[in-house]
């Protein structure tokens, strides 16, 4: 459990279950990539974003989407498919309402913010760049996928503060997953799990927990006004 202490000067932020609800990913992101890959494999077969998909593509991609793997050739795919989603209009990116304000709030305060997923840097930009409430990309200052490294591994955290430039100790991750937060603090970050009642998270024991962001602003001395 770690506050109290000095505010962080950064915050590293996961997605799916922290700043997004969990049935926006898994309701509507993966079916409309679903639905559209064997199209998108047909028209793509010689691309370079299909190198690292062994044959059959088709298969393989539906194969680990199916199981919801990490794989960066994956998530590549399905940020392709997504970004033509949102570029006609069929998806809005959806993220919690209390997550807009804070992020203006955190930014305009001087804390450098960044993120995490394990879904591709562009399906990230994506997200934050079409909600409801705006462009949110503005207030980052760096994107992380899977090219940093596994989200339980605590060498991929140490990856990303030496991509940031920033001491592990400044930084505060928050995510829903009680691994990747075991991860982040066996590299010196600083952690809090997000338990968001919509998504039904667990609360684990060995982090401090917020409800939502502003009680991450409360808890960890971020702006708040």
């Amino acid at each position: 459990m770690n506050p109290p202490g000095l505010p962080p000067a950064a915050v590293l932020i996961d997605i799916e279950g922290t700043a997004a609800p969990l049935s926006f990913v898994h309701d509507v992101l993966f079916p409309y990539a679903a639905a559209r890959l064997p199209d998108f494999v047909a028209a793509h077969e010689a691309d370079h974003l299909l190198d690292d998909v062994p044959a059959p593509k088709l298969a393989t991609l539906q194969g680990w989407m199916a199981r919801d793997e990490k794989i960066t050739a994956l998530k590549a795919v399905q940020g392709a498919i997504w970004a033509a989603g949102y570029a006609s209009g069929d998806i809005m990116g959806v993220v919690y309402p209390d997550v807009p304000a804070a992020l203006r709030r955190w930014s305009k305060g001087g804390v450098r913010l960044f993120v995490y997923s394990s879904g591709s840097v562009e399906a990230q930009r994506l997200i934050f760049g079409h909600t409801a409430a705006g462009d949110l990309t503005p207030f980052f200052q760096g994107f992380f996928d899977t090219r940093s490294g596994p989200k339980r591994a605590p060498e991929s955290y140490a990856l990303i503060c030496r991509g940031a430039n920033i001491s592990p100790g400044e930084f505060l991750f928050l995510s829903d997953v009680g691994a990747e937060l075991d991860a982040a603090a066996a590299a010196g970050l600083r952690t809090c799990q997000l338990v968001r009642a919509e998504d039904g998270t667990a609360a684990c024991e060995t982090h401090p927990h917020a409800a939502d962001f502003d009680q991450v602003s409360r808890m960890f001395s971020l702006p708040r006004g």
